[in-house]
């Protein structure tokens, strides 16, 4: 005899209060200089914080931030998908279902990753709140007790760029990632003068953010190489995998693929065809944590390291991100987790990111372990 707890088809639950609501709001934090990257520039960093409600009163927090000449998605528009579609659809259901939340938030919309991760983020805060557990218990544990983080340089002149380089190569950050992509010539020189401005131990990412082609770029980036650059983020545009795999095969040096890269689908089209070495895996922009770590885990199958990185974002979104980059394995590539770092005064988690030296201790609260 089959006794069946539920309608078929439907989730047994887990006991926890439903799901009752589901609310946003905006926090901002003007950047102590603007951040520019070679698609836009941004003068303050604008996230949405998103709240998830029980019916027995318990909370867990979550963000979002879509960074608009990154991703193309607006805050208004990821706001409207978030209340007139997303919330909606899950009001009611178990909020410990992650998986099947996904399920849902898939059926009622395509695509609007950035959207859905502040979603995911705030049900795995939830989740650790009601259970007592940090995030990274539920992501499969923490192997690492500290996550080391790059520092990001945004673009500007060559001796500024440099000069920061230096500045915080000095401050305890090993691993510096430089933005560049405008031209592969100058970005050359920028390289030259990194190079000469830190320790020679310093690793040394630059991010071309889909500013080359191929064929142009193909002898700089050589020569950049011999010039002493460890790692290449995304030079082509996110749909040249073609043009990737041919990169990989002449150049001596690693190659991350990050705007190539928006779903798990994306992820084994990359690994299908060997078009990088690395993959940038950003919660916001692959829908959250929970795919986030489906992509981490076909890189470990496939071979691949993994990096953890960053729209950027606030506090709330960057400890999702960490814990995320201690539960990893194959993160090894160290983290991008200087959103708040950027900001005069980040809203949100700023004493988890106090005096930051490169390093950043992996909370061990419940949930995600910030005071919002």
């Amino acid at each position: 005899m089959t006794v069946l707890s539920h309608p078929v088809g439907l989730p047994a639950g887990t006991g926890a209060a439903p799901i009752s609501a589901i609310r946003t709001r905006v926090v901002s934090a003007p950047y102590r200089r603007p951040f520019q990257i070679s698609s836009g520039i941004s003068t303050d960093l604008i996230s949405l914080v998103v709240e998830i409600h029980t019916a027995d009163g318990a909370v867990g927090i979550g963000e979002t931030s879509p960074m608009t000449a990154y991703t193309g998605e607006t805050l208004a528009g990821v706001t409207a998908a978030i209340e007139e579609h997303l919330a909606p659809a899950l009001i009611g259901r178990d909020p410990l279902d992650r998986a099947g939340a996904h399920v849902v938030m898939d059926g009622v919309l395509r695509g609007q990753h950035v959207a859905k991760s502040g979603i995911d983020i705030a049900l795995y805060d939830l989740a650790g709140r009601l259970s007592g557990w940090p995030v990274h218990a539920l992501l499969g544990g923490s192997i690492r007790s500290r996550v080391q983080t790059a520092w990001v340089v945004g673009l500007g002149t060559l001796d500024e760029m440099a000069a920061e380089a230096a500045e915080y190569s000095a401050r305890g950050f090993s691993h510096l990632k430089v933005k560049g992509g405008h031209d592969p010539a100058k970005d050359l020189e920028l390289i030259r003068a990194v190079r000469a401005a830190v320790p020679a131990d310093t690793e040394i990412c630059l991010d071309a953010n889909e500013g080359y082609d191929a064929t142009t770029a193909l002898p700089y980036l050589a020569k950049m190489t011999a010039a002493g650059l460890n790692l290449l983020e995304q030079p082509l545009p996110r749909w040249d995998l073609a043009g990737m795999v041919r990169l990989r095969e002449r150049l001596d040096v690693r190659l991350m693929a990050d705007e190539s890269m928006h779903s798990l689908h994306d992820a084994l089209e990359i690994v299908r065809r060997g078009a990088a070495d690395v993959l940038n895996i950003k919660i916001l922009k692959v829908g959250g944590l929970h795919r986030a770590l489906q992509i981490a885990n076909l890189a470990e199958a496939a071979g691949l390291a993994v990096k953890i990185g960053s729209m950027p974002e606030l506090g709330v979104a960057t400890l999702a991100a960490v814990h995320l980059a201690a539960a990893v394995p194959g993160a090894t590539v160290p983290a991008d987790l200087v959103g708040p770092l950027l900001v005069e005064e980040d809203p949100l988690a700023p004493s988890v990111f106090a005096d930051c030296k490169g390093w950043i201790d992996v909370p061990t609260r419940p949930g995600l372990g910030h005071d919002v």
